[in-house]
């Protein structure tokens, strides 16, 4: 299945930009986040990058997505976990940690933008469970103006968030969204 996504992403003109071997950073146990995100196809195309890689990654879906069988099982196999979006205290933060305390090779990719929606505040989410779990941060993107996706840099956060999400928000300037009126950095 996965294959037959990646072989899609390429036939619809997609490339690749994966470091190669060696010079890749850490991508085994680590928060990724991907930007921009303002469709739902972002998450596709993120996902081809990453099975291209060879990573497998938990991700962060809202719950209403399983409710339709086939979508929610294709989810879960994909490595998917519902979350009640409505709940601001749901233990999202403290789930991850836990994860990441009880494997050594864990991967949660987080949309920092947390909606498809304009927003000029990106969530703290994946910063602190990037903090709290003593982990690096590494970029990921999907690129609509060069048709390009791929993986970036790691960052490992200082634990001052308006200097941390500057830089990072830096990184993504110049990539285009999907719907770049929603994508604001």
């Amino acid at each position: 299945m996965k294959k037959l996504f990646i072989g899609i992403a390429r036939l619809c003109g997609w490339k690749y930009d994966v470091p190669p071997r060696g010079t890749r950073p850490e991508i085994e146990r680590c928060v990724m986040i991907m930007a921009p995100h303002t469709s739902s196809l972002d998450f596709y195309l993120g996902a081809t990058c990453l099975w291209k890689l060879g990573v497998n990654f938990r991700v962060f879906i809202k719950q209403d997505y399983f409710k339709y069988p086939v979508v929610g099982w294709l989810l879960r196999r994909i490595g998917a976990v519902p979350v009640n979006r409505g709940n601001r205290h749901n233990g999202l933060v403290e789930h991850a940690v836990k994860a990441y305390s009880q494997s050594e090779r864990f991967v949660m990719v987080i949309t920092p933008e947390g909606t498809r929606k304009p927003t000029r505040h990106w969530k703290r989410g994946f910063y602190e469970i990037a903090m709290a779990a003593h982990v690096p941060v590494v970029f990921t993107y999907v690129d609509y103006g060069k048709k390009r996706m791929g993986v970036g840099p790691r960052f490992d956060p200082t634990g001052d968030w308006d200097r941390d999400i500057a830089r990072i928000k830096e990184y993504y300037r110049g990539i285009q969204a999907k719907h770049p009126e929603n994508f604001i950095i």
